[in-house]
Order: C-alpha cells, then sequence, then structure tokens
C-alpha cells in the first residue's frame, strides 16, 4: 500500500505495545499513518513510541475502564487529530476446563475481549460519523468462529467480537466506515509463549514438543507471525478495502475456513 492512501490519518491500536499490536503499529506507522498505541505497561508502550518520534505516540489505558477510555480517547485526538483508524487489538486468554472456569475469570474474559472492543469503538464512532469515513478493525481470533476445548469463556467472548463486528458493519454500512475482523490462529507472541510453557508445566513435554503440537494444528505445519496479521489490518484500513466489511478474516493457514 502506497502511504498516500493512508497520510495523515490517525490510527490508534489497543495492546499497541507488544506482539500482534506492536507489529500492527509498526505497518501503520510505515504506510504513513500517525499512530496512538495503548496498554497498561507505560515503559513498554514508551519503548516503541520513542522509535519513532512525531509519527507514534502512547497513552497509558486499561480498555475495560470506560473512564481511562474516555480520557485516552481524548489525549490521542490532542496529539494527533480523530481517530479514523481504530484496531481493536487488546485481549486475554486463559484456559480451564469448563467447571473449573469461575466467575470471575468468565468477567475477565468478556471485560477485556469484548467489552473493551465494545468501549473504545464507542469513543472512535462519533469522530468517524462527523468525518464520513472510518476502518473499525477488531482483532478477534480463529477462536471467535470455532470453538476449542479448555477456552469456553474466551472463545464465547471472541464469539462476540465476531458477532459485534458483523451487527455494527450493517449498522454504519452507508456512512464510509467499515467494520471488521481478523480472526488469528496460534501467532507468534507472548499469549503464545505462555500457553507453551504451560503445556510444558503440565506434561513434561519440551518447549519443541509443545510448540509442535501448537503448529500442527495449523494446515501449513507452522506458526503464524504478527506481521502476517499487520499486512492483513493495513489492507483493511486502505481505501482498497472500501468494499469489505462485516467480515471475519482467518489468518490460520488454512485451520479455519468459513
Amino acid at each position: 500500500m502506497a502511504a498516500t492512501d493512508t497520510a495523515p490519518r490517525h490510527a490508534l491500536v489497543t495492546g499497541g505495545g507488544s506482539g500482534i499490536g506492536a507489529a500492527i503499529a509498526q505497518a501503520l506507522v510505515a504506510a504513513g499513518m500517525r499512530v496512538t498505541i495503548t496498554g497498561r505497561r507505560p515503559e513498554v508502550l514508551q519503548a516503541l513510541a520513542a522509535r519513532y518520534p512525531g509519527q507514534m505516540q502512547a497513552v497509558v489505558a486499561d480498555v475495560t475502564d470506560e473512564a481511562a477510555i474516555a480520557q485516552a480517547f481524548a489525549r490521542a485526538k490532542a496529539g494527533f487529530g480523530p481517530v479514523q483508524v481504530l484496531v481493536n487489538n487488546a485481549g486475554q486468554a486463559h484456559s480451564a476446563p469448563f467447571l473449573k472456569t469461575d466467575a470471575a475469570l468468565w468477567q475477565q474474559m468478556l471485560s477485556v475481549n469484548l467489552t473493551g472492543t465494545f468501549l473504545c469503538t464507542q469513543a472512535a464512532l462519533p469522530d468517524m460519523l462527523a468525518a464520513k469515513w472510518g476502518r473499525i478493525i477488531n482483532v478477534a481470533s480463529t477462536a471467535g468462529l470455532v470453538g476449542y476445548a479448555y477456552v469456553a469463556a474466551y472463545v464465547a467472548a471472541k464469539h462476540g467480537v465476531v458477532g459485534l463486528t458483523r451487527a455494527l458493519a450493517l449498522e454504519v454500512a452507508k456512512k464510509g466506515i467499515t467494520v471488521n475482523a481478523v480472526c488469528p490462529g496460534y501467532t507468534e507472541t507472548d499469549i503464545l509463549r505462555e500457553s507453551i510453557a504451560n503445556v510444558v508445566a503440565k506434561t513434561g513435554r519440551s518447549v519443541d514438543e509443545a510448540r509442535a503440537e501448537f503448529a500442527s494444528g495449523n494446515p501449513q505445519g507452522r506458526i503464524v507471525q504478527p506481521e502476517e496479521v499487520a499486512d492483513t489490518v493495513l489492507w483493511l484500513s486502505g481505501t482498497g478495502a472500501a468494499s469489505v466489511t462485516g467480515q471475519s478474516i482467518a489468518v490460520s493457514g488454512g485451520e479455519v475456513m468459513h
């Protein structure tokens, strides 16, 4: 994508300090956008933003806190103008058998993955409606499209993100705004590394064996790279994807087809 497709648009990426979020933020900067990254760890956010002076700014915010989100969007707007591209990337994944999934874990998965997406979208949408242009891209998961055992709360939350994506896409279809979801399979992130460590601790398998097990679910036999997810987000954020809305695009090597 040429920089002229996006400049000088302002994109905000939640959970933007590391992993998929950091890859997305850097891809958007490379395409000519000004990018606000949000998250809960100021040192991580500031370290990344410092690499792109004048192009990237860091704003600390917890996506589950409505008041904090309002403040974060106000700060983002003060720095780079209205948010035109919103990437709802912040998320968490925790596993537990269904009967060991207590109400606190259930609520945490819904709050971070689904309610956070809802709150940030509500904060960004008024300016997009006023401009008659906007891109909302929700980083869901293949768990938003199919079920996986032992992550019922996470699967339920990500299915909710996909449902929200579809409903809002229809609501704003005539207003110059597209709403889509990107659904990665197992991706090279801290969440995957934690999952591998969990398998190692519980089963005694080696790290390589556990990694191979995660990769085996991908027909390509590999782990998705964050940059591959970022490229999909970059495409959806541009002018060329104007007719693509309400979609949930799996980036999973063919693991999920729908």
